[in-house]
């Protein structure tokens, strides 16, 4: 009899269809609410995705997991609300959670004193506490699901039982199977993984979803590439996002149009193949080939989701440096064209930063360009890479052109009938603080734009990375920074400002964006270490419109 081993997981919700993932033990026949599904294998790995259809708007359908009509999920003894199904309701208020970097698990870093309580722990908590009324539409997890590059102890272990870790990738994940494992790990979280079988995820991928400083520069790629273990590792990282994590963020009529999923659901070819194949041309594009399009649109009604993928399709050559090639910018620009009253663009890597740090990166982007010559430009790359100078601002002509782009949102100019959204906002993670900021444009705009940033999850800061965020966000630390950056190198004036209005937060924590009707708030809640039964606690909240 199969077996259920991760899931289930329920991904698209839409008025009147959703989809659910599962992961199994071996081939079978799933079946959720009267639709099956047969699994597809990739390298000894069973997989499906159910698209359910023909749900009422506005309506609350429990569901179980069936696997060759034997019951499965969920489990007898779970005292946790049964799993359920909330399409969107029109007229009906928005609620959008989201957050970054979730290193494993609590029980993974038991004892470790600089980790708190793992913030999507206490939110399954308090949600199934709650009626569905008030749960969330989504659940964005904005990047750093799993940590490839920093593994558990357990994980460890593993990995030394199957290989030699003194050679290759070493104590990383290597290949397909040690991703799964990551995945394992994380997902199989008791009150993580009611969470996702109950709360609609949208996901997209960070750097440690691969490796530290992932495409930070043409030069770490090169030099990636020259040992003789980071194929196999970008192939594994690349081929297991799209099954574990990209396959869930797409819509039915997506999924209906993408090839690669109908060969691999319908047994056309095989699985492991095309997927390393369709990997290895995803990672060609930060070499300048045309690559795989991870950026995806979501609508929540009257909100509208683009999320950006800012790793693995940045442009990389000298001469056309981008955070997202043009081909993928252009479809951006389509995406955000339309009627609604809040625009959120999801991106692993916050568009605005404290602006001290902001500075330091452009300032360290010319350096490494090479205008005070090839010795300070080495200098610079190892700087890049020891302090993480790689953000929006570290691709300057990319983030003018979004900035462009947004004010021309807000302007009102990419609607149909020149009507602004109420608010324009940029949801990111990755820094491992919290804080809210609002932008400005020299020439007038009718909607607020805001960048809200939320990071971790279940990670930690050090106290020195601390006091170095809050005295960024300082005026002082602004004009000392361009004062003295202006001595090395010049960088293009700047065509927008912005300033602080909630944070830097620091903790393991989780935003709540709601939107009812033309307004919209948002919420941060953070856990604490030393509570009883570990809960979020409300730290901040801001009016956005």
């Amino acid at each position: 009899m199969s077996s259920l081993l991760l899931g289930p997981l329920l991904r698209h919700v839409g008025t009147t269809d959703a989809t659910v993932w599962v992961e199994t033990d071996s081939p079978s026949e799933v079946l959720i609410l009267g639709h099956r599904e047969r699994t597809w294998t990739v390298a000894g790995h069973h997989y499906a995705l159910v698209t359910i259809t023909e749900l009422t708007p506005g309506s609350t359908t429990a569901y179980d997991v069936r696997l060759d009509d034997v019951l499965v999920w969920p489990r007898a003894d779970d005292h946790r609300p049964a799993p359920r199904i909330r399409t969107l309701a029109p007229g009906a208020p928005v609620r959008i959670a989201f957050g970054s970097c979730r290193y494993a698990r609590s029980d993974a870093v038991d004892g470790d004193r600089h980790f708190d309580p793992d913030a999507l722990d206490c939110y399954a908590r308090g949600l199934a506490e709650l009626p569905p009324s008030q749960w969330p539409n989504a659940l964005l997890l904005l990047g750093d699901q799993v940590y490839a590059d920093e593994t558990t102890p357990a994980t460890r272990e593993r990995i030394r039982q199957r290989r030699d870790i003194t050679k290759g990738a070493k104590e990383q994940a290597a290949d397909f199977e040690e991703y799964t494992w990551l995945y394992a790990e994380s997902w199989t979280d008791p009150d993580v993984r009611w969470l996702l079988s109950t709360v609609p995820s949208s996901m997209i991928f960070d750097d440690h979803d691969v490796r530290d400083d992932w495409n930070t520069s043409a030069l770490w790629r090169r030099e990636m590439q020259a040992t003789d273990w980071w194929q196999e590792r970008i192939i594994g990282a690349l081929s297991s996002y799209w099954v574990y994590q990209h396959l869930g963020n797409l819509a039915p009529d997506d999924l209906e149009d993408n090839k690669l999923y109908q060969q691999l659901r319908t047994g056309d070819a095989e699985a492991e193949v095309l997927l390393r194949e369709f990997a290895a041309a995803a990672d060609r594009e930060a070499d300048g080939a045309k690559g795989a399009r991870w950026s995806y649109r979501r609508d929540f009604g009257p909100v509208r989701l683009v999320m950006i993928d800012s790793r693995c399709g940045r442009i990389l050559d000298a001469d056309s440096r981008s955070m997202i090639g043009e081909s993928e910018f252009d479809w951006i620009r389509e995406q955000v064209h339309g009627e609604y009253d809040h625009l959120l663009i999801g991106t692993s890597l916050p568009w605005l930063l404290a602006r001290a740090l902001h500075d330091v990166e452009s300032w360290n982007e010319e350096l490494c360009a090479g205008v005070r010559g090839t010795r300070i430009a080495r200098w610079s790359e190892k700087l890049r890479r020891a302090a993480d100078l790689e953000h929006w601002a570290a691709f300057r002509r990319s983030f003018d052109a979004l900035g462009e782009l947004l004010a021309a949102v807000a302007r009102g100019d990419r609607s149909p009938s020149d009507t602004a959204p109420a608010t324009v906002c940029v949801l990111s993670g990755d820094v491992h603080h919290a804080y809210v900021a609002q932008a400005r444009f020299s020439d007038p705009v009718k909607a607020q734009v805001f960048q809200l940033t939320c990071s971790p999850v279940h990670n930690y800061v050090p106290s020195a990375m601390k006091v170095a965020f809050r005295l960024s966000w300082s005026r002082a630390a602004e004009r000392v920074t361009r004062r003295l950056l202006g001595l090395l190198a010049s960088v293009p004036p700047m065509r927008l400002s912005w300033t602080l209005r909630a944070g830097p937060h620091f903790g393991n924590e989780l935003m709540t964006l709601i939107a009812d009707g033309r307004n919209a708030t948002v919420v941060l809640e953070k856990t604490r270490s030393g509570d009883e039964v570990p809960r979020l606690h409300e730290v901040d909240r801001l009016t956005l419109s």
